[in-house]
Formats: C-alpha cells, sequence, structure tokens
C-alpha cells in the first residue's frame, strides 16, 4: 500500500495514545539509534518513567534534533524479528537539541533536578592517548582548552570537554552530586570518562578537577542491542502501521542487554525492572560482549565486505566467514570468566542474532572507527593467545582483513583516527604493509613474526577463497 506522506499528521504529542513529557532529569549526549533502541527505552520500560524525562544532544550533525524535534521528541521503535515486526511509540525523550545548543545544555546539567549525564557517542571520541590518558595533543582539545580557560561557558566540542563544561556550570550553580554514565563499547567505560572529563578539567582548573572526584559517580555499563541505520523502507512501515509520519523510526532486533554498576547519589530510573543488570562489577559482562559480539561484528565487517557481502545476516552463513568467526570464539573463549555452558549458550545466541535476516545490520556501518574498535576488541585475545604460547588464527583473520580494508578493499574506509594505519598499509606490498599496521596498533607487535606471517596467510585466504 503506497501512504502519501501530506495526508498524513507528523507524530506528536498531540496524537491520541501519545506517551505524555516527562520532567527532564536526564542529560543525554549523543542522540542516535542505538540509545534511542537501548538506554531510551530502558527509561520508558521502567515502571517510573513519567518522572526521569531525557534531554538529548545530537552529535555534531543536527539531522536528529531537526527530526525529532518537530515530533516532540517521539519516535517508534521497529523490534524486528525473524517472525515479522512490532511497532512501539517511546516517549522517554522529552527534548532534543542539536549539539550547537551548548547554553541549553549547560542549563540542564547545572538543574539541581537533573540526576544523571548519560552518553552513546563512540569509542573514539573520548580521545584518549597511548597511556590511557587524554590526549592533550588533539587540535580539538587545544582548541577547547582555549576557549574553556578564556569563559567556562564557551562552545566546545569535544566529548571531554563538553562534560567539563557541563559539571563547571553545575559546580558554579551549587548543585548537588551527579552521574556520569558511559553506554559506550569501551573496557571499564566509567573509569575511561573519569580520566579522561579529570584530566581535561584540571587543566581548565585544578579546583573543578577537585570537585569532579568528590561529587561526581563515574558508571560504568555494559550495552548489547543490534541496531541498524534507518531506512526508507522502516519509514513507510511506520506510516502503514501508525497512519502518521515519523520522520526518524529507528529498528532493532528482540534481543537486549544492559549491566550497569554505579553510585548513582541524585538517584536513576528503575531501569532493573525493565530488564536491565544492576551489578557490582561489569568487567566480566562487558568482555564477553566486546570479545564475542564486538570481535565478531568487526571480522564480518572487513572479510565479509571484501566477499561481497553487505550485512551480517549475508556475512555470517557464508562458510568461510562463519568458520573464521568460530576460531575467533574458541580463541576469546578461553579467557572470558565464565563456565563453558554460560559461553556455549552465549555463542548460539549470538548465531541466532547475527543469522536474523529482516536486522539489515549492514558492514560499512560496523567498518568504521576499527582503529578505536580493534584495540578492545580483538587485541586483548591476542594478547592473551600469545602469552600462552599459541598464534590465535582467528584474531590475525580480523586484523588481515581491517589491513585489507584500509588498502581499499570492501567497506569504505571511515576512520579519523586511522591515518598512520591507511598510510602504513599502502606503503608497500603485503608482506611489509601488514607489520607497519600491526605496529600503530600496539607497540612492538609489528615485530611478532609468528602474528605477522599468520596475518599475512590470512590476508591471502580472504581474497583468494571462492
Amino acid at each position: 500500500m503506497s501512504v502519501d506522506d501530506r495526508s498524513l499528521p507528523r507524530l506528536s504529542r498531540s496524537l491520541p495514545n501519545a506517551p505524555a513529557a516527562a520532567p527532564i532529569k536526564i542529560v543525554h549526549v549523543g542522540v542516535g539509534n542505538f540509545h534511542r533502541a537501548h538506554q531510551a527505552w530502558y527509561t520508558a520500560h521502567a515502571p517510573d518513567a513519567d518522572k526521569w524525562g531525557i534531554a538529548g544532544f545530537t552529535g555534531r550533525r543536527p539531522d536528529m534534533a531537526d527530526a525529532l524535534g518537530p515530533q516532540d521528541g517521539l519516535y517508534t521503535l521497529i523490534t524486528r524479528s525473524a517472525e515479522g515486526d512490532s511497532f512501539e511509540l517511546v516517549g522517554s525523550l522529552s527534548a532534543v537539541h542539536p549539539a550547537t545548543d551548548h547554553e541549553a545544555y549547560l542549563d540542564y546539567v547545572s538543574a539541581a533536578e537533573t540526576a544523571l549525564v548519560t552518553i552513546t557517542v563512540t569509542e573514539a571520541a573520548y580521545l584518549r592517548g597511548a597511556n590511557g590518558h587524554l590526549d592533550t595533543g588533539q587540535d580539538v582539545i587545544l582548541s577547547d582548552l582555549e576557549a574553556l580557560r578564556r569563559d567556562p561557558r564557551s562552545a566546545v566540542s569535544s566529548l571531554p570537554a563538553k562534560l567539563a563544561a557541563g559539571l563547571h556550570a553545575r559546580r558554579s550553580a551549587g548543585g548537588p552530586p551527579i552521574t556520569v554514565l558511559s553506554c559506550d563499547n569501551l573496557p571499564e567505560n566509567g573509569e575511561v570518562t573519569r580520566t579522561v572529563v579529570t584530566d581535561l578539567a584540571e587543566l581548565v582548573d585544578p579546583a573543578l578537577s577537585e570537585w569532579i572526584e568528590r561529587e561526581v559517580d563515574f558508571a560504568t555499563s555494559m550495552v548489547d542491542r543490534i541496531t541498524p541505520g534507518t531506512t526508507e523502507e522502516d519509514r513507510r512501515l511506520v506510516q502503514e502501521h501508525n497512519r502518521c509520519v515519523d520522520a526518524w523510526p529507528v529498528a532493532t532486533e528482540p534481543f537486549s542487554e544492559w549491566v550497569v554498576a554505579g553510585h548513582f547519589p541524585a538517584g536513576r530510573p528503575r531501569w532493573e525492572d525493565a530488564g536491565a543488570e544492576l551489578v557490582d562489577d561489569v568487567a566480566p559482562f562487558e568482555r564477553r560482549k566486546l570479545a564475542l559480539l564486538n570481535g565478531a561484528h568487526s571480522m564480518l565487517a572487513y572479510a565479509g565486505s571484501i566477499r561481497g557481502h553487505e550485512t551480517i545476516d549475508k556475512a555470517i552463513v557464508d562458510p568461510a566467514c562463519a568458520s573464521w568467526v568460530k576460531l575467533f570464539w574458541d580463541e576469546a573463549s578461553r579467557h572470558l570468566p565464565f563456565p563453558p555452558a554460560d559461553i556455549d549458550g552465549y555463542r548460539a545466541a549470538l548465531l541466532t542474532r547475527f543469522s536474523n535476516p529482516r536486522a539489515g545490520d549492514r558492514l560499512a556501518r560496523i567498518a568504521a572507527d576499527g582503529s578505536a574498535k580493534l584495540p578492545v576488541r580483538t587485541l586483548p585475545t591476542v594478547r592473551a593467545e600469545r602469552a600462552a604460547g599459541r598464534v590465535p588464527v582467528g584474531c590475525a583473520t580480523t586484523l588481515a582483513a581491517w589491513v585489507l580494508h584500509l588498502r581499499g578493499l570492501g567497506a569504505p574506509v571511515k576512520d579519523a583516527g586511522a591515518a598512520a594505519a591507511q598510510q602504513a598499509a599502502n606503503s608497500g606490498d603485503l608482506r611489509a604493509a601488514v607489520p607497519a599496521v600491526l605496529e600503530t596498533l600496539e607497540p612492538r607487535l609489528g615485530d611478532d613474526r609468528d602474528f605477522v606471517d599468520a596475518v599475512v596467510r590470512q590476508a591471502d585466504a580472504i581474497t583468494s577463497q571462492g
């Protein structure tokens, strides 16, 4: 059935059965599809959702705010299973702003009633150097430091500076303690956030850094829900189902997991009643997810796209790709603190999720920012296997595919942090390029002759298998 947009109303709170906007107590940095399918969804499903509205701020592009602003923050979540689609209106975003609306952001964070700042950006946005601290040599950091030293309410661009600016505004307003909760695919993402924010705050105002150490709870979480980009077909389906225009619905899979650890001195929604797991230590869960789900995703993004596939479900049914994923999982599973039966069940569930033909998760999306993703998804298993005296061929396959990706094969390169790696990948023949690229990921990895040989062999295997 065709749908004429002009004949239908725009999604808004004024429509019958639309959820009311809750008072804002959460500020979210990085409104995108994943946030809307995950943290915003959990908040909407909490029994006290009517008390926990979210003010969302976009990344660099204002598109999400432009789309959702006229819809009062409302959007449709499409849960896409092999059996069919279900549609749900999600109303936890009470306001959506472009990142440029810096004064509004400062006002929200400084408001006494605001209890949480949550984050969904990318691994690369934390701007850590090789030593794990803030990379103060980055141009954006130098520019933001200059701006904040001149005026703490100046507009800034980087995530560490945005958080420091918001916390400075809260301190100046005499605000109570607050929680900052990272929801990105980084091990110990709470501690990572604490480090880069306090590093930057120390350079702006040592007193601010001291206040942050006393008054700010940096919580940690592990997130998991495969969420592809929105398509025109998604918009059409929502129009047919809801009989209204949704400029930016979001599709996701039925599976969802959220494991959270933090003190939350100002409170939080009852996420546990919506299915989240509150724990003392997130590390085992995040390591399992990063190694098995995200690690396999990166492998398929590079190797699968080189072999002509466009989506995860197509890549995982390719016998060569499936065998490489199994090999990688065998290596990673040896170093995870879970019983074998639990690991086997988790792997079986991943195969079911990856094989969902209606999820449509595009490999080109997953391939972005490999220079930031691979150190946390693949390198821990490389280190553990080499320490045990084994050459991890599965890990070598992922890194071989990434080298080929940087050399122009498969998905296009979209990685702001990969300039050195891309230059190394194209500096000579494959035998010379592999150790040079590995060296950009981890010092001395390119000197590991046995591992370099495995990467070169797997690069040949990826390009030669029919």
